[in-house]
């Protein structure tokens, strides 16, 4: 698939999703106002809907309903949301810009933006439990494993894997299990819970599972490498912020061209790994590419 056209086809994507996250918060003018005031300029401040598109994709090829993976695929948005509220606070990365505006505790205060967080992640189980015409064994698994994804052994777990890290000369391996935890978990989750809303087969589950793994990982290298070279004006934020932390990345452990090397190959095996899927891997596929040639 061609870039541009495939920039088209996610932006519709985007809007979709947008659409339909407009429906899974109360009103801003419901109280306690300020705390879903909070909520919705955290999930509305902009971002790419990724992991809801990636659990969009995947069901679809594997020949599902994407009305029934729609609540998930919004779930993960609204966790990655919460995830990014609390990344920010003082008490973690201490970052003033997301997206090219005040972070959720400058724009509000650090308690409410901690609520915030805390509101999104929870709405967020509730949400894939209300999912109609799915199995309720499959619903189960689901919320079982988001819920691991997201946890200690997943999201959160890497977030304090990092905070360890940071002052410390970082090995690949350090790197690795950190990305694979704070970012990768996620990315995984998306494709595998489109494929387990779609009644995907073992063998292609297993192969949305490795695919996922990759392109996670990929996409971290390269948020890696973004705050290294990338333009602050495209990325929302000001850069080398993770240089200046010190943090465990990709290009402070390996360098910046093996880095960059590394996210390729990982596309390169994304993609090789859907290419017996032939045209219902056809948009995955491009995905892949188009996370490590991205610019913000």
């Amino acid at each position: 698939m061609e870039r541009e056209a495939l920039e088209v086809y996610l932006r519709r994507q985007a809007a979709f999703v947008e659409a339909a996250l407009e429906k899974v918060l109360p009103p801003q003018e419901t109280m306690p106002e300020r705390l879903h005031a909070a909520m919705r300029y955290s999930l509305f401040a902009g971002g790419k809907r990724l992991r809801p598109i990636l659990v969009l994709e995947a069901n679809r090829a594997v020949g599902g309903d994407p009305s029934q993976a729609l609540p998930t695929a919004c779930a993960l948005e609204l966790i990655h949301t919460y995830s990014l509220i609390h990344d920010d606070l003082p008490c973690m990365d201490n970052d003033d810009l997301r997206r090219g505006v005040p972070t959720c505790h400058r724009a509000f205060d650090e308690a409410t933006a901690l609520l915030a967080g805390d509101a999104l992640l929870t709405r967020a189980f509730g949400l894939i439990a209300e999912t109609q015409g799915v199995p309720p064994e499959v619903l189960l698994q689901v919320i079982r494993e988001v819920s691991e994804a997201a946890g200690s052994l997943g999201m959160v777990g890497g977030q304090m894997l990092d905070l360890q890290a940071e002052g410390k000369v970082p090995t690949e391996e350090m790197v690795r299990a950190i990305h694979l935890r704070k970012t990768g978990a996620m990315i995984r989750v998306a494709v595998r819970c489109g494929g387990l809303l779609g009644g995907a087969p073992a063998g292609d589950l297993e192969a949305l599972t490795r695919y996922g793994e990759a392109v996670g990982l990929a996409f971290q290298i390269v948020d890696d490498i973004l705050d290294q070279e990338g333009d602050a004006r495209k990325l929302g934020k000001p850069v080398r912020g993770d240089e200046a932390r010190q943090k465990a990345t990709y290009p402070r452990a390996v360098g910046l061209e093996e880095a960059r090397r590394r996210a390729l190959a990982l596309a390169r095996q994304a993609q090789e790994i859907l290419a017996p899927w032939g045209e219902r891997g056809r948009i995955l596929q491009a995905l892949a590419e188009f996370m490590v040639a991205r610019k913000f």
